[in-house]
């Protein structure tokens, strides 16, 4: 019988393999979360451009989010469908999964440039971009450049989960920070000396997604565990079906995010327009700004804490294939403690440095309603950050065993039920506090149904030597 590859999965101290997989991943992933906020940070501190380009940033966010959700739905699935056929031994799934990924992820970048150029003014307008004509214009322009460049931003998104399901956890790391590295020399280039304004902010984002894009399709050639054929990018239909699956629940949480993301600047406009302050044109754009600010410092916490449990999925995955639950649960353990820590750590910094975190995003150059607006933002928004950190990182794992029902359910529930339903009725009696305080009684209300799905699957990972339809499921062939 032909040898298994990547049998150290099975073998090494799950704590050596988390740490192994687990820190590239963090960094890859709060690298990625750093380009749209390096951005935003040159941005802020252009005097021309200021709040209003920081308010078209956060209009634009969103949009770049769909675009990661396909992309992570089709590299996480196939990233998952991938390392549980390894650990199978089911290496000709295992490549086609790949080259399947790779045809899925080029084509539908290029569809969805297509829709943003042809559909810019509807898609700008219906998340927030005409609060005023200045932050209209800046949305605009960059979000033309940005739109351009999604199919390089979308195929380094997708494959660099499958380089780690390949057992390349650092390459997958530096292809990302490669194209960051870049984002953040041309950032101050074009921004200050060359003021190109929201277009050279976008250009230097796009550049540093081209680089990694490059890198990516340069692995592909030199892969470890797995040899793409030709026949890898023949569409199969059964196989796409199987590995897109397993890539839904990062999909759902990604879209999910932005339908959030929506309900909530959309009220923010809304209820913004009533605050005696926020009520007046020249400062319209500040909650919005402000309130995408305090949305990029969490997307770093969040990415840590993806990254601790996208980490790891090939583990999972290979252990779950070869049937190892005993080794599954402890990683399970050990990633719930880490996910509190994480959130302990960034629910410290929000509450006592404010002011200090608010000041790098160009507070010298506002209004200090500005600066008090953020104060208040950080400490009450993100106030259940340790509660949201368990929450995604327990969505990932979940997806990582092959369970995408309950990973689906938990993520719509945090998303859609709760990330629109409270920012729309809170306001109704707090006005724009409602909108602070919906996220943190989301996540909440989140955790206590997490914490009811963890005991399930903590006594099904007790149970031995039962046949499991994830192990099942990685044993059929296509």
């Amino acid at each position: 019988m032909e040898q298994k590859s990547n049998t150290f999965l099975e073998q090494e101290k799950v704590g050596t393999l988390m740490q192994k997989y687990s820190i590239p991943c963090i960094i890859s992933l709060v690298v990625a979360a750093l380009y749209n906020i390096v951005d935003q940070i040159f941005i802020a501190n252009a005097d021309y451009l200021g709040s209003y380009g920081n308010a078209a940033n956060t209009v634009v966010f969103p949009l770049t989010v769909v675009a990661l959700a396909i992309a992570v739905m089709i590299g996480d699935g196939a990233c998952a469908f991938v390392s549980i056929s390894l650990g199978a031994n089911n290496r000709e799934n295992a490549h086609r999964s790949i080259g399947n990924a790779i045809v899925l992820c080029l084509g539908s970048s290029v569809i969805l440039t297509a829709i943003y150029l042809l559909a810019s003014e509807p898609i700008l307008t219906f998340f927030g971009g005409k609060v005023n004509r200045e932050t209209y214009a800046c949305a605009k322009e960059y979000f033309f450049w940005i739109a351009l460049g999604l199919p390089f931003y979308m195929f380094g998104q997708a494959m660099n989960p499958i380089i780690r399901s390949d057992g390349s956890p650092r390459f997958a790391m530096v292809s990302t920070v490669a194209g960051a590295i870049t984002n953040i020399i041309l950032d101050p280039i074009f921004i200050f000396p060359l003021k190109m304004g929201m277009m050279g902010a976008a250009v230097a984002t796009v550049a540093g997604q081209i680089l990694t894009a490059i890198l990516a399709v340069w692995y592909l050639f030199h892969m470890r565990a797995v040899r793409l054929e030709r026949s890898s990018f023949s569409l199969n239909g059964n196989l796409i079906r199987r590995f897109l699956l397993l890539g839904m629940t990062s999909f759902l949480s990604q879209v999910s995010l932005v339908i959030s993301m929506a309900a909530v600047q959309n009220m923010c406009t809304k209820y913004g327009a009533l605050d005696p302050v926020f009520g007046q044109s020249s400062y319209a754009q500040i909650p919005l700004a402000v309130l995408g600010i305090v949305m990029k410092f969490f997307q770093i916490a969040i990415s840590v804490s993806v990254g601790l449990a996208a980490g790891c999925i090939p583990v999972v995955g290979y252990n779950i294939g070869a049937e190892r639950k005993d080794r599954v649960k402890a990683l399970f353990t050990m990633l719930l403690i880490w996910e509190m820590v994480v959130g302990l750590i960034g629910l410290l910094i929000v509450e006592l440095m404010p002011r200090q975190l608010i000041g790098i995003f160009g507070a010298a150059n506002e209004s200090e309603y500005y600066t008090q607006f953020a104060i208040r933002c950080f400490r009450i928004y993100l106030c259940m950050m340790p509660l949201a950190t368990v929450n995604k990182g327990t969505f990932i794992f979940l997806q990582a065993l092959g369970k995408a029902g309950p990973s689906m359910a938990l993520s719509l529930v945090r998303e859609i039920l709760f990330g629109v339903f409270l920012p729309i009725l809170l306001p109704y009696f707090f006005g724009l506090d409602g909108i602070l305080y919906s996220f943190p009684v989301a996540d909440m209300l989140t955790f206590a149904l997490t914490a009811i799905v963890v005991l399930k699957v903590y006594r099904e990972l007790g149970v031995r030597n039962a046949a499991s339809p994830e192990i099942i499921f990685a044993r059929k062939p296509a």
